[in-house]
């Protein structure tokens, strides 16, 4: 088995790199869907956040309220530790059992947006990172996903510098250009990541 780490600032376009390298065989564990699933209604997780939190980050329905919950920690660093501190041994348990399950010549790539934050790194026989200018990626944010230029800048900001996630990377997905381009890139990396994976075993 081969963990792949893969990670990327907010607007990179690492989600269609997910999805390009999922057609061609991974398996994925996808870090953000399972930060979700551990705060449904009615999970441990949920209740911890409450617990920190306060009942005003819910829904009328009981669900956690993500956009009110995002404003507080995202304009506030200490919150945001409280947050990850509940939320991310619950991930890495979660990401552990998918990998886990996955079969022995498996390719498992493990979306983590914020594996260079956390200094996740060691945890992966290869990382991959997915780049773009601060320019791409704004527009992006601004454009396809709405978000007011503020929001947008201050998400950006919440994350690893691009130097940063640089320097971790051993293979680095340039997504300035086309999703054609892309998907280019991405089949060059499959045939490289095969062939370690190939080498390991």
């Amino acid at each position: 088995m081969l963990n792949v780490g893969l990670t990327g600032g907010i607007g990179a376009g690492k989600s269609e790199a997910v999805r390009l390298l999922a057609e061609r065989g991974a398996r994925v564990v996808d870090s953000d869907r399972i930060a979700r699933e551990v705060v449904e209604p009615g999970t441990p997780g949920l209740a911890a956040v409450v617990a920190e939190f306060g009942t005003g980050v819910l829904a009328p329905d009981g669900s956690l309220d993500r956009a009110r919950l995002g404003a507080v920690v995202f304009a506030d660093e200490e919150r945001r530790r409280a947050l990850n501190a509940i939320v991310h041994p619950l991930v890495a348990e979660r990401a552990a059992a998918l990998r886990d399950a996955a079969p022995a010549d498996a390719i498992v790539v493990h979306d983590v947006p914020l594996l260079a934050e956390n200094g996740l790194q060691d945890r992966y026989d290869a990382v991959v990172v997915v780049d773009a200018s601060d320019a791409t990626r704004l527009a992006r944010l601004t454009g396809r996903r709405g978000m007011a230029e503020a929001d947008a800048r201050a998400r950006m900001a919440a994350q690893a510098d691009r130097e940063t996630r640089l320097g971790i990377a051993d293979f680095v997905l340039d997504n300035d250009g086309t999703v054609d381009e892309l998907a280019e890139q991405v089949a060059v990396l499959w045939d490289r990541l095969t062939a370690l994976a190939g080498g390991r075993s």
